[in-house]
């Protein structure tokens, strides 16, 4: 992943099917970079009542809830699973297991 900004975008095309959306977010790479160094420093600290598991952005977010994955609905174990299947692991921020 790389490159600037963060925030979600939704463009509305046309091609010889008819028209369809698309949308894309640009992930800054110091957003990675942060990411990476929260779970590196999780594992040298003690957790609270809550953890910080993941942070992910709206475009895949809205991606899942188009496939019916909806992240409200889910354990945190399950979200970090499909993080993982999708090779996202960038935007976990933990190393411990859940």
């Amino acid at each position: 992943m790389n490159n600037k900004l963060l925030s979600s975008t939704g463009l509305l095309n046309t091609n010889v099917d008819g028209w369809y959306t698309q949308n894309s977010q640009a992930i800054p790479l110091s957003f990675i970079d942060q990411l990476k160094e929260q779970r590196l420093q999780s594992t040298m600290r003690r957790e609270g009542e809550y953890m910080k598991v993941a942070s992910i952005p709206v475009v895949i977010i809205e991606k899942w809830q188009s496939e019916g994955f909806d992240i409200n609905k889910k354990t945190a174990k399950e979200i970090v699973a499909r993080l993982k299947a999708e090779d996202l692991d960038d935007f976990l921020t933990t190393e411990k297991r859940l």
